[in-house]
């Protein structure tokens, strides 16, 4: 599946107008792949995946790693974020507008429902969680904030693309990478297309076991003051935990939390 991937090639804009931004955007596409697919790529799958010859590749690679940008599995040889880039990254979370706005709101919706909540930001193709909130019970969820997700198979994703403008949905739809996560992934494109527009008649985005085994999430948007999507939240419910008899529960507290939370951004200045 890896090898099927296109490789990362993204067009080096004002590298010729400003000194330097050759080799910087050359840094970021290679911390960019690692993003993508992180603890996956190895020097020979990384080598695949971005444009430069293999001593390039490893310069940049031996110098994100010696400032912590990126580290290597020991055992594997697969690389992935480095605490400093994760720290600083976080800098940037605590500060936003968005999170600070949130975080009251996707509390209650924590507690109200007893499950996990996400908090996530669009990124290129993908969502990115800038905040999680765990269930206080025993089953837990294994991501973390920070962690990037795919849009097709995430309810956090579904719900930011149908809450798009319809030609702008459209255009991100066909540059996603539709590999499937679970069985249950959907990777044909007319039907996330089906789903999105399913989406966006009821309300709110529904993830069944798309994007992890045995977890089910509810999603809803989150817009700004101009009416224009911003992030997402999530309820992720394990699929044993599941009670059909409280779905419309869960998705009118979905749908209230990020409401709230869209009402409250748009007095922020």
């Amino acid at each position: 599946m890896d090898a099927a991937r296109k490789p990362v090639n993204r067009p080096d804009r004002s590298a010729a107008a400003v000194p330097g931004a050759a080799s910087f955007s050359k840094f970021i596409t290679v911390l960019q792949a690692i993003a993508d697919d992180p603890g996956k790529l190895d020097m020979a799958r990384l080598a695949r995946r971005v444009p430069y010859p293999r001593g390039t590749l490893y310069r940049i690679v031996m110098a994100l790693t010696a400032e912590d940008l990126i580290s290597q599995n020991r055992e594997t040889g697969a690389f992935q974020l480095g605490h400093r880039l994760i720290h600083l990254a976080s800098k940037s979370w605590e500060s936003s507008d968005l999170r600070s706005a949130a975080r009251d709101h996707i509390e209650a919706l924590r507690d109200a429902t007893g499950e996990t909540v996400h908090l996530a930001v669009p990124s290129g193709t993908g969502m990115v969680y800038i905040d999680k909130l765990e269930s206080p019970r025993a089953v837990r969820m294994m991501s973390r904030i920070g962690t990037r997700v795919e849009m097709h198979s995430t309810s956090v994703g579904k719900a930011y693309l149908a809450a798009l403008p319809e030609a702008l949905c459209r255009e991100l739809v066909a540059s996603l990478d539709l590999r499937p996560r679970t069985p249950n992934t959907i990777t044909d494109r007319r039907a996330l297309l089906a789903e999105i527009e399913r989406t966006r008649a009821r309300g709110y985005s529904f993830d069944d076991e798309e994007n992890e085994p045995d977890i089910r999430c509810i999603g809803g948007a989150i817009l700004d003051r101009l009416g224009q999507a911003v992030g997402a939240v999530s309820l992720s419910i394990p699929l044993y935990r599941y009670d059909e008899a409280r779905a419309d529960f869960y998705v009118a507290r979905v749908r209230e939390t990020v409401r709230s939370i869209s009402d409250e951004l748009a007095t922020l200045v």
